[in-house]
């Protein structure tokens, strides 16, 4: 086989590997689109399976709001979702600019401990945070608080450590000039420095948001109540003990997708560039 064969051979299997998993991620969402849109009668008929529905109907999304109270699910998600995604982001980027540009006593146990934390399942602090929220009243009286200081405290770690690399990428020189120009360390930062991080900062915003959209056990612990359930908690209040609401299931998964499909669509030229910006240093 020749130079030209061997190389039509990779592309190839580097086409089937593509396609391949393709399929693996689009099958899944293309089962519960077509599910959300099913009768319950079709739904649950094991002994005709049907690849696309006999009978379109709205019912599954009709019961999500009118049964299941899922636009308080969607209101606290995005609410909390949001939120987290600022909070996090404006400290990781005052966090990550104090250990890229500053040199103090300590600096590296801290980081050192930042990295540590990403190995330590969250879990692990919840039951401990439970406690102390059960004695200040949190989650009697306000859990989203509770929940909204868990989601940024479990990311908040990696985002500091990703936004240092961004930091450390960009020639302090710049700085430099701008404070000779006459600006200020804050006013350098604000002016010359996150303009030219936009896409890192767009990168950890999409990870904080996407980290406390899907979060489930923390939600589960926090929320007692169903007014202050978060979409994933909802959805898993659809499982019974006897039986499964898979077509209202089904339904609020299809709309938990859109506002994560939404965002990558308008940002993934950012996040991308971002991410793949802060995985060197130069």
């Amino acid at each position: 086989m020749g130079t030209k064969g061997k190389k039509r051979a990779v592309i190839a299997l580097r086409s089937v590997i593509l396609v391949f998993f393709l399929l693996f991620v689009i099958l899944p969402i293309y089962w519960m689109a077509i599910t959300s849109f099913k009768p319950h009668a079709e739904i649950i008929n094991t002994q005709q399976v049907t690849y696309f529905p006999k009978t379109f109907t709205l019912e599954n999304y009709r019961d999500l709001f009118e049964l299941f109270n899922y636009g308080a699910f969607l209101k606290n998600s995005i609410v909390l979702s949001v939120s987290t995604a600022v909070a996090v982001t404006i400290l990781s980027i005052f966090g990550g600019y104090g250990l890229a540009r500053y040199r103090f006593r300590g600096k590296t146990p801290i980081v050192l401990f930042f990295l540590v934390t990403q190995m330590v399942p969250g879990i692990l602090v919840i039951i401990p945070l439970y406690t102390a929220y059960a004695k200040m009243g949190l989650i009697a009286n306000a859990p989203h608080i509770g929940l909204w200081i868990f989601y940024v405290i479990t990311n908040l770690p990696f985002c500091v450590i990703t936004m240092r690399s961004f930091f450390e990428r960009i020639p302090y020189s710049l700085e430099e000039a701008a404070m000779v120009d006459g600006c200020s360390r804050m006013k350098s930062l604000r002016k010359i420095i996150l303009p030219v991080m936009f896409p890192g900062i767009v990168a950890v915003f999409v990870f904080a948001f996407i980290g406390a959209w899907n979060e489930l056990i923390a939600g589960i612990i926090f929320t007692s109540e169903p007014s202050a359930w978060t979409i994933p908690v909802g959805l898993k209040s659809l499982i019974g003990k006897n039986n499964v609401k898979w077509g209202a299931m089904m339904a609020g998964g299809m709309l938990a997708l859109l506002p994560t499909a939404i965002m990558f669509m308008l940002v993934q030229k950012y996040v991308v560039e971002g991410l793949t910006a802060g995985s060197v240093k130069e």
